[in-house]
């Protein structure tokens, strides 16, 4: 007898349907599966069947092919498992033929005891179900508070095999899972960090509120000690509230890769800092089986390098094409996968390798020709993608000990940015465009109708263009900060002071930087 019963997978952070085909025959006793099924997949024979036996259901003796549709497409991990077995037992007559499974989607590993454990991506599954006309999906309950995220499907959290047996059977139906409002969830801050906490350093803030109101890279020069680290921490801080389509979208690539935990929703944009040892493969993302690298785990967040010069090439290079696209692709044998990668980069770094070139209290121990060849780590393409280059002095004693002047707090600073990107958004819906981009973003016709200053700031640019030897990318990159600057004033028009202010935020041009 044939059986079909519906389950999914995953591709890239994509979910995908799977139909599980099985056909039983009474002949010498064999289990076939078929349909490009890697290694864990056609492990799950030996898991399915013990899980049988251990739910008091005999196995049934028989010689069963069970195919997993479509056949051309990869099929990877334990998440098969569960509706592998309902598929067997239908075509054996366990469960009745009668029982429909259309409109059902069934996911979750099988332990050797019947009981039914956690899977990696189950969001972007649900996601692929609903949207294939599903409307019952059948979970694993570790992973049924992510499933129900989901509007417009009923999710069934499931313990066992005999739990969806009684299901099946209307002897014990399972309650299906609550789903929650996440509007209030996404407004909370639970981060205990604030830009109140760091002394001083109030340029520095300045420079970090204006990359969040435009969405701008940045990258802070300073001696050890400065407070690089506690600000690029703070930055998630003063960045806008997450939407919900955010939310589900940076929740499905923590999903693919096991790092929800005991979350259900990722509600906070994400802080990703890598070491600077990280791989070109754990930092960009891939693999055997490619998953998502850290440039993607930080999508719709900030991701910040520490060291930046001490990051091997072969990574910071790789990050250039993503940091323009907003996305990675990563071509492999087995397959081809697109990962989102729309995050802020902020990155700190010192100005030599001893860490105190320019320094008024400590002399540097650096030779011009080391300190050249530390800054030259950094290639001037990347450079070219950062829009705001900021330099830290050292914190004096009176900041340290709270005589200086104090700190704003986060909220106040973040009610500043979310007032800089309401105008924006406003600007850009008046002009009939998309009114979710940042002004990082500014391309072609938006670029040049939003960000072209006044008569005063054209010929402060022009000064700057030539003494610096600004390449073009760089000269963008200015009218695009000072475009967001006049926004967090309130200014319609860029003037001289936005330039100005824009110019001074591009420290590494400086030609003292490279003599």
């Amino acid at each position: 007898m044939l059986s079909t019963v519906y389950s999914s997978g995953v591709i890239g952070i994509d979910g995908f349907l799977v139909t599980v085909e099985c056909s039983a025959w009474n002949r010498v006793p064999k289990f076939d599966l078929v349909g490009l099924p890697d290694t864990a997949v056609k492990e799950a024979k030996n898991r399915v069947q013990s899980a049988c036996e251990n739910s008091g259901i005999k196995f049934p003796s028989l010689d069963i092919m069970v195919n997993l549709a479509p056949a051309d497409i990869k099929k990877e991990g334990t998440a098969y498992d569960l509706a592998i077995l309902l598929a067997i037992l239908q075509s054996e007559g366990y469960i009745s033929s009668s029982y429909d499974f259309s409109g059902k989607c069934i996911v979750g590993e099988l332990s050797l005891s019947g009981e039914v454990r956690g899977i990696k991506g189950v969001l972007p599954m649900v996601c692929a179900a609903r949207d294939a006309g599903i409307c019952e999906m059948f979970v694993p309950r570790a992973n049924a508070p992510e499933a129900a995220v989901v509007d417009g499907i009923t999710v069934y959290p499931v313990d066992s095999v005999r739990a969806i047996i009684n299901h099946i059977r209307g002897t014990e139906p399972i309650e299906p899972a609550e789903r929650i409002d996440y509007t209030e969830a996404l407004t909370k801050r639970y981060a205990r960090l604030d830009f109140a906490d760091v002394k001083g350093q109030l340029k520095a803030k300045r420079a970090l509120e204006i990359a969040a109101a435009g969405g701008h890279n940045i990258v802070m020069i300073g001696p050890p000690g400065a407070g690089k680290s506690m600000l690029a921490k703070r930055l998630p801080s003063i960045l806008p509230d997450m939407s919900l389509e955010e939310a589900i979208e940076t929740t499905k690539i923590h999903s693919v890769t096991g790092l929800l935990a005991n979350r259900n929703l990722v509600t906070e944009r994400p802080f990703r800092s890598p070491h600077h040892t990280v791989s070109a493969v754990g930092f960009v993302g891939g693999g055997a089986n490619p998953k998502p690298g850290e440039i993607s785990l930080a999508h719709n967040g900030v991701l910040f390098l520490d060291e930046l010069p001490e990051f091997p090439k072969t990574v910071t290079e790789a990050m250039r094409q993503p940091l323009e696209d907003g996305r990675v692709t990563v071509t492999r044998a087995a397959a081809k996968v697109t990962y989102p990668t729309n995050f802020m980069l902020v990155c700190a770094m010192n100005p030599c390798k001893c860490g105190y070139f320019g320094s008024p209290v400590r002399e540097c121990t650096c030779s011009p020709k080391q300190i050249r060849q530390y800054l030259d780590r950094i290639s001037g393409p990347l450079l070219d993608r950062i829009d705001i280059e900021i330099e830290l002095p050292a914190v004096s004693y009176e900041e340290i000990s709270g005589e200086g002047e104090g700190g704003e707090r986060s909220e106040a600073i973040r009610e500043r940015v979310n007032r800089a990107r309401e105008l924006a958004r406003k600007r850009l819906l008046d002009a009939g465009a998309d009114g979710d981009i940042l002004n990082a973003s500014l391309q072609g016709e938006l670029f040049r109708r939003f960000c072209t200053p006044n008569d005063e700031g054209k010929e402060l640019l022009k000064i700057a263009f030539d003494s610096l030897g600004l390449s073009a990318r760089g000269h963008d990159r200015i009218l695009r900060v000072a475009r967001t600057i006049a926004d967090l004033d309130g200014l319609e028009e860029i003037d001289g002071d936005c330039i100005a202010e824009a110019i001074q935020y591009r420290s590494l041009d400086r030609k003292y930087w490279r003599s």
